[in-house]
């Protein structure tokens, strides 16, 4: 029977998919308002934190989100400063802009598929929609919109550890990417929340981003917005690693000054 019972254990320890640290390298670009430029992320994951690197020409901007502790951290690594946000009452004022109710979300497989990092990934199609006010409540109405298509990989390392992490961030109300820019674009960031919330529910992991973003209203923001145009940006992986991170990776470091934002 004790044997039966250990050979039951080590067969279910060998089917289940093993928690690990998870370093994801991509390629990014971007356009939008007359610019345009490329630039190297490095993701980590560890339980619930993740720290990013941007790396474009000889700068590093470095972003560090606590999903526990509800805090995030940004800094340049050639300074020794960083600035610390409150999550919670970040995504409280950037609720005042945007209006989440009336958020529509959809995430559809287009049957195409595509090769990206020796990986065979799925399409899908985005459209989300996000109905905003431009400068908090009465300020002009707006609506960013982003689409494109998303390249999923279902059984990539680390794809049970990244689904987690946003299915986390989702629940607790995260948004991702420059604070500074979320809260000057909180449509975008929020729309960019939505996104990774529903890539956590097809379980996959996104290989490839080619998403296009518009705003669209009435007023002489919005006339000004289509004028210049949409903006677009996109990501594809690299190269996914597992591998235990140490824990020190996911605050400044100890002799940073750290200074609290609003």
């Amino acid at each position: 029977m004790k044997r039966l019972m250990s050979t039951a254990v080590l067969i279910l320890t060998m089917a289940a998919p093993a928690w690990a640290d998870v370093t994801i390298r991509q390629a990014a670009a971007g356009k939008g308002l007359g610019k345009s430029g490329k630039s190297t992320e490095v993701t980590y994951l560890k339980g619930s934190k993740m720290r990013t690197e941007t790396i474009s020409g000889s700068r590093t901007q470095v972003t560090i989100l606590d999903l526990d502790a509800q805090k995030m951290y940004s800094f340049d690594l050639k300074k020794k400063e960083a600035d610390v946000w409150d999550m919670q009452a970040m995504a409280a004022d950037m609720n005042k802009a945007v209006d989440t109710s009336a958020m529509t979300a959809s995430v559809k497989p287009n049957g195409q598929t595509k090769e990206i990092a020796g990986k065979t990934a799925s399409g899908y199609d985005l459209e989300i929609e996000v109905p905003m006010t431009m400068g908090g409540p009465g300020g002009p109405a707006m609506t960013m919109k982003m689409t494109g298509p998303i390249w999923v990989v279902k059984d990539a390392p680390g794809t049970r550890d990244y689904a987690s992490f946003y299915k986390t961030a989702a629940e607790k109300g995260a948004f991702f990417g420059d604070p500074d820019a979320a809260k000057g674009s909180p449509g975008q960031a929020r729309a960019m929340a939505e996104m990774y919330r529903q890539l956590a529910q097809i379980g996959g992991f996104p290989y490839g981003q080619e998403i296009q973003i518009s705003v669209g209203g009435g007023g002489p923001m919005a006339g000004l917005m289509s004028k210049l145009g949409g903006m677009s940006m996109s990501t594809f992986v690299e190269s996914v690693e597992t591998g235990t991170l140490a824990d020190d990776l996911f605050a400044p470091p100890a002799d940073y000054k750290l200074k609290t934002r609003k």
